[in-house]
């Protein structure tokens, strides 16, 4: 890796769980799996505990000059559902939004390999998802629904560090995310006839796995581009996922505050971190929302899809860096599961 690509966190741990307890911190690098089984002592759960809270998915996005594509896979453990969206940024609307659910391992899965050897797929009725690692520098993602088609690489060759977080949760037992730097992509995308070629496209990996709470709430910022990128969130994680990307280099960030308008969230969104090393107004062109109740679960998600313009630092004595019109999506987010 070039040593411009650096960070001031440690390597990852060789697993989750260290002498039974889990190994609560923020790293640079890639952990090979997640698994939470040798938690013991305090940390232990029944095995249905682990089976009702255990929550695994993966999210890619894509951000071309044209487009948005946002695709994710979720085990709920009881349950695994996967959805797509193409936003279209001419039309300022969503040209493909297509969800289904599935069975668990008979229609779905999210690997426990969040990013190498990572396997993730859907099969549903006159569709398909995979995302697969191909063992060398790239992620193959596949993708074939109604209206769309997505053929795309998403190379990990010359990637500045990715971020892996580890750290307890609210009224639940802990998470583990490895979220992506942004990944040049290759490929196409086919939207109702219209063909859209992706090779100045960049894209970002979510990669979460946790024994998470009952009720689960967050708001969520990620925008990249190869001089500048960053991972926010608020609420169930506190601050173990902010990071900021800045030419090559991964630096945490404090905790979030989001300022927004929960009833109107395509009005513009202002977001900050407490160590002052960010601020940015987000200005929404359109996005998805999706409302679900099934009485035992439920969800409400709204994912805006625009810019970003503002300015960071990578320390508090440095000159802020603007950021003009980066391309990516915030999202408000309850979950009961």
């Amino acid at each position: 890796m070039s040593t411009i690509f650096r960070s001031v966190l440690p390597a990852p741990p060789t697993s989750v769980v260290i002498g039974g307890a889990p190994a609560w911190g923020r790293y640079a690098g890639f952990i090979d799996r997640v698994d939470w089984d040798a938690l013991q002592g305090e940390w232990g759960r029944s095995w249905l505990w682990r089976r009702l809270h255990h929550k695994r998915w993966q999210f890619i996005g894509i951000a071309a000059r044209q487009v948005y594509v946002g695709i994710a896979v979720v085990d709920l453990g009881w349950a695994v559902t996967a959805f797509t969206y193409v936003f279209d940024r001419a039309r300022k609307e969503v040209v493909v939004d297509w969800h289904q659910d599935g069975v668990p391992s008979l229609q779905g899965h999210v690997s426990d390999q969040p990013v190498k050897g990572a396997r993730t797929w859907f099969r549903g009725w006159r569709s398909g998802l995979l995302m697969q690692h191909d063992g060398r520098e790239e992620l193959q993602l596949r993708v074939r629904v109604p209206g769309m088609r997505l053929h795309a690489e998403l190379s990990t060759a010359d990637a500045a560090p990715f971020l892996l977080a580890v750290g307890p949760i609210e009224n639940g037992l802990g998470h583990a995310t490895q979220k992506s730097p942004a990944l040049p992509v290759e490929g196409w995308l086919s939207v109702k006839g219209r063909r859209f070629e992706l090779g100045h496209a960049v894209a970002c990996i979510d990669s979460s796995n946790g024994l998470l709470a009952r009720e689960t709430h967050w708001r969520w910022a990620c925008a990249h581009s190869p001089e500048v990128g960053f991972n926010l969130q608020q609420g169930y994680f506190g601050d173990n996922e902010n990071a900021l990307w800045l030419d090559g280099r991964l630096i945490p960030l404090g905790l979030a505050r989001f300022d927004f308008d929960a009833r109107s969230p395509m009005t513009p969104w202002r977001i900050q971190t407490d160590d002052g090393l960010l601020d940015l107004l987000f200005t929404p062109e359109g996005g998805r929302q999706a409302d679900r109740n099934m009485g035992f679960a439920a969800s409400h998600y709204v994912q805006p899809v625009g810019t970003f313009d503002g300015w960071v630092k990578p320390h508090a004595d440095a000159e802020p860096v603007p950021v003009r019109h980066l391309l990516g999506v915030t999202e408000d987010h309850h979950s009961r599961w």
